[in-house]
């Protein structure tokens, strides 16, 4: 792999998690006026067509296992960003951004209870190291965690599981079409979803229109070719990291645009959250001292 690739797919992947982060203030702006659900109608099946003309040079490739797949992923997606996107209204961009990050502590576990692999020492490391942030971000001074928090922690869940289950599925099979199809199912619930439950706009605030077109194109469309794009030419250790980097970006957007105040104990929760992660990710190795190896004549 060339150094030119490994740096472009490193960038692809900061960008990612820089429009990522800053996309929690912006889907905050929007829930202002815009139901959520229909966000999330629209913000799907916007990016399912966007993928359908990337991938209609693949169509041939389609089967059933395409189809169940898709399905199942988009439903599991759609939960995620359910959870995550009610717990946002209820909580700052900051939170939610650090709080949906952990994930990446929950897979190792999930992984353990569905496919039977053992988490390591440092997934319990984090874990532990991940629930005493998550008290410092969460947990009121009556030591009772928010509505909004706890729905956050939800969606977390299910963006755990939904990364085990896009891992089973993408073996030997293009990700723009499960992408595509992931999106479309995502897309009919949150439509149907909308329609029964809540009442669709008659109008949409200039604002907030052009945060979902945002949404829609940049977030979710472009984000994921540029992951795909990011993880082919990286090494996975260190494109977890990168991408963990969302959260950071969506807490600097909050306090930055949103005036979210950063107290001791919040940024004392940041950092253990993210310091969890890094744990989970990277097994410390970076801390491990590297020798020369040595010459022998």
């Amino acid at each position: 792999m060339t150094d030119n690739k490994k740096n472009l797919g490193r960038g692809a992947l900061l960008l990612a998690t820089l429009i990522w982060g800053f996309s929690f203030v912006l889907m905050g702006v929007a829930l202002k006026s815009i139901p959520p659900l229909f966000i999330l109608a629209v913000r799907f099946s916007g990016a399912a067509v966007i993928l359908f003309f990337f991938g209609i040079k693949d169509f041939k490739k389609l089967d059933k296992t395409y189809f169940i797949g898709g399905a199942l992923m988009g439903a599991i997606l759609l939960a995620s960003y359910i959870f995550q996107t009610y717990g946002l209204r209820l909580t700052t961009p900051g939170k939610n951004a650090f709080l949906t990050s952990v994930y990446c502590i929950i897979v190792p576990f999930l992984s353990w209870l569905i496919i039977k692999k053992k988490p390591d020492k440092f997934n319990v490391l984090a874990a532990l190291v991940c629930v005493a942030g998550i008290g410092l971000i969460s947990l009121n001074d009556d030591l009772r965690i928010g509505p909004g928090d706890a729905l956050t922690l939800v969606g977390g869940f299910f963006f755990a599981l939904h990364i085990i289950a896009c891992g089973h599925y993408i073996e030997g099979r293009s990700p723009i079409l499960l992408a595509m199809l992931q999106f479309a199912s995502a897309g009919i619930i949150a439509w149907l979803g909308a329609l029964l439950f809540e009442t669709i706009p008659a109008s949409i605030p200039l604002e907030s229109g052009l945060n979902l077109a945002f949404l829609t194109v940049m977030s979710t469309a472009l984000c994921l070719s540029l992951q795909v794009f990011g993880q082919k030419h990286t090494p996975p250790a260190q494109a977890a990291v990168i991408m963990t980097l969302e959260a950071v970006f969506g807490a600097a957007a909050s306090i930055i645009i949103m005036g979210e105040l950063l107290s001791f104990k919040l940024f004392c929760g940041f950092l253990l959250t993210f310091s969890a992660v890094i744990i989970s990710e990277t097994k410390l190795a970076f801390l491990k001292k590297k020798y020369p190896q040595e010459v022998i004549e």
